[in-house]
């Protein structure tokens, strides 16, 4: 006799492979999504870290800014991958000049701050390079900081 295996087992065990398959895909060496940590930054007593420069490396973290200080962000993105523009809501930074941008798929913003207060800054992008005729997930990684001006 003969053993089966009903089709959505099989689907939803193929599904579950492509998903943690595509998660663990490398980058072309740009653009990579963590791996290496650094020193502990330094905080202050409001639990902020005082920065001038953010990259994808700082996602997640509370930075602070006095006003007239300026935050510039430099996310490294692929062609396949790229980063979608930095955005924030409020009032308390203003966008400035970021420079030019030469690579496709980068987002560089920066922003002066220019009253008291906070504010969230964030960017997206596919979890997972579209590739044409191929499956692919539907992922998306978030980049995020929260900033505290004073």
């Amino acid at each position: 006799m003969r053993r089966t295996i009903p089709h959505t087992t099989v689907a939803l065990a193929a599904l579950t492979l492509v998903l943690a398959g595509c998660g663990s895909q490398a980058d072309s060496g740009k653009g990579g999504d963590g791996g290496t940590v650094s020193s502990s930054p330094t905080t202050t007593p409001t639990g902020c870290t005082p920065a001038s420069t953010l990259d994808v490396h700082d996602s997640g973290r509370t930075v602070c800014l006095a006003v007239g200080e300026t935050l510039r962000i430099n996310l490294d993105g692929t062609a396949k991958r790229p980063w979608k523009p930095v955005s924030g809501s409020g009032s308390v930074l203003e966008a400035t000049n970021a420079g030019i941008v030469l690579l496709p798929g980068d987002a560089n913003a920066a922003f002066k701050a220019v009253r008291d207060g906070r504010t969230r800054l964030r960017s997206t992008r596919p979890l997972c390079a579209a590739q044409p005729g191929r499956v692919s997930c539907l992922g998306i990684q978030e980049w995020w900081v929260a900033v505290v001006v004073k």
